[in-house]
């Protein structure tokens, strides 16, 4: 358990909500653990179809806890509870919707590649920082993202680093609706609640259908998980950190 994830089930619906304000849902080891426990629980459960993940009002995720990757660098281990995150999204079984309200820095943005419904307001930015601080994509990125929006949009996304407006990211293709922020999580649930009522084996195997197996998402996963580790000790990325903390010290 983590008191910066709130899960809770209404209905159907399972709801995973980033709390961590002050860092601006930064993740830490010990979220990314409770994110993994709650989504490998919710696809065992009878009595869950859906879950969506929420963030707060202006605030999605700001990424990875900065100090979690120079711990990780240093031979810390907050980075397997990452993939052990990463992981379960890989082998998940039931329908993902999330909800992105404000920034989605880093696995906030490709996490979206794994979800099944995409919800975004109009002041979500989705952006991945990782090659700025020496890193390599994640949560399978390189392969998924391509995928989804083809190689140059993805090489603009994922290695540029440049931000994508949620209307941009719906024209790429991992945003399915732009509504208002006052709209936005109400959307998600009603979408949730409707998927959560449909036959749920039908929904289960049109699902692998589309995404396919998950083993060259997991075999991707696992590369690029290996280069991540390595450059997260390098001087490159320990110099880019660095950087960026004394640059911006208060999400820290």
């Amino acid at each position: 358990m983590s008191a910066h994830v709130e899960i809770a089930v209404q209905g159907t619906v399972q709801t995973l909500r980033l709390n961590r304000p002050d860092k601006k849902n930064a993740l830490t080891g010990e979220m990314y653990k409770a994110l993994a426990d709650a989504l490998k629980a919710s696809d065992a459960a009878a009595d869950i179809a859906v879950t969506v993940f929420l963030g707060l009002p202006g605030i999605f995720c700001a990424g990875n806890d900065l100090l979690d990757f120079l711990a990780a660098g240093q031979g810390g281990g907050g980075a397997m509870h990452g993939f052990t995150f990463i992981q379960a999204l890989a082998e998940r079984e039931k329908p993902l919707i999330a909800a992105v309200d404000g920034p989605a820095v880093g696995i906030g943005t490709t996490l979206m590649l794994h979800c099944d419904l995409v919800f975004a307001s109009p002041r979500a930015v989705f952006q991945t920082p990782f090659v700025n601080l020496g890193l390599v994509p994640e949560a399978a990125s390189s392969l998924l993202g391509p995928r989804v929006m083809g190689h140059s949009r993805a090489f603009e996304l994922l290695v540029m680093g440049e931000p994508f407006t949620a209307d941009r990211a719906r024209e790429a293709g991992f945003v399915n609706h732009v509504v208002p922020p006052e709209a936005l999580e109400s959307a998600a649930m009603t979408a949730a609640e409707a998927l959560a009522a449909k036959p749920r084996e039908a929904v289960k195997l049109a699902r692998r259908l589309l995404k396919g197996e998950p083993a060259p998402v997991k075999a991707r996963m696992e590369q690029e998980g290996a280069l991540f580790l390595e450059r997260l000790k390098s001087k490159e990325a320990m110099a880019a950190f660095e950087a960026f903390l004394q640059k911006t010290p208060k999400i820290q």
